[in-house]
């Protein structure tokens, strides 16, 4: 299966690193002139990416007016944008603490980046891919959408497992307008800092078990979630909206 994404306009928050940046590459070496968003000023540099169909922006997904503004920026310069990747999230360096002994302020600022930041983002497509009549929304979330989560984060696992409820309520509001709306749920990949401390957490037989619960009996990797993004975002996905897609290994 090949991709060719010639003349499509495309967008990925959370750009920097992992899964974000392997989308970004994956997108704008099949044609895509891609906008990569991230608020790591140090990793996201035009020099770090290897195609020059990639442009950079520095932003803060949760600060609404600034990724609103972009948007519209993006849109004046572009054209309408054909996809939007949402890859933005984590867990913010967070760890297991009892219920009774959350802190507010954590756990607004999970919900903010990985829920409302997303929410955000498709607010400020949604207009310009209605009145092109198509579009592509593709939410990252996680196996913690349909568990509890490894990190032990409460704000975590509600944000993810929110994030697919939204998924399947803009797959019914905007199909009507050519939208498709799906998620990928990648499985643990230790390749964003968050996840490379949690993974070097484990003891070597935490690690072997992780793996032994694996059927295919290794981790995945960034272009693994890339393949599967880039499937939805195709044309070979038109019929596809609503669904959330586990590349997982088969481990749920």
């Amino acid at each position: 299966m090949s991709f060719d994404f010639s003349g499509r306009i495309v967008v990925v928050t959370g750009a920097a690193v992992g899964y974000g940046r392997a989308i970004t590459e994956s997108f704008a070496s099949r044609g895509a002139t891609t906008y990569a968003l991230d608020k790591d000023a140090e990793r996201l540099t035009p020099e770090s990416f290897s195609s020059g169909r990639i442009v950079t922006h520095v932003v803060d997904i949760t600060d609404r007016d600034a990724l609103g503004g972009l948007f519209a920026a993006i849109e004046r310069e572009a054209g309408p944008i054909d996809v939007l990747v949402n890859n933005a999230g984590g867990a913010l360096g967070r760890g297991f603490v009892p219920v009774e002994d959350v802190d507010f302020g954590d756990w607004d600022a999970v919900l903010d980046v990985n829920l409302n930041g997303t929410f955000a983002a498709i607010r400020a497509v949604a207009a310009g891919m209605k009145r092109a009549g198509r579009g592509r929304i593709v939410n990252i979330t996680s196996g913690a959408g349909f568990r509890a989560s490894r990190t032990g984060v409460q704000a975590y696992t509600t944000a993810k497992h929110a994030l697919h409820g939204l998924t399947r309520h803009l797959a019914s509001e905007l199909g009507p307008f050519g939208i498709t709306v799906n998620a990928v749920a990648p499985g643990i990949q230790p390749i964003s800092p968050g996840v490379e401390r949690q993974w070097a957490g484990y003891s070597d037989e935490v690690r072997a078990n992780i793996i032994a619960g694996i059927p295919l009996r290794s981790l995945g990797t960034p272009q693994d979630i890339a393949n599967a993004v880039m499937f939805l975002a195709s044309d070979m996905a038109g019929y596809v909206t609503g669904q959330i897609l586990p590349v997982n290994g088969g481990a749920f």
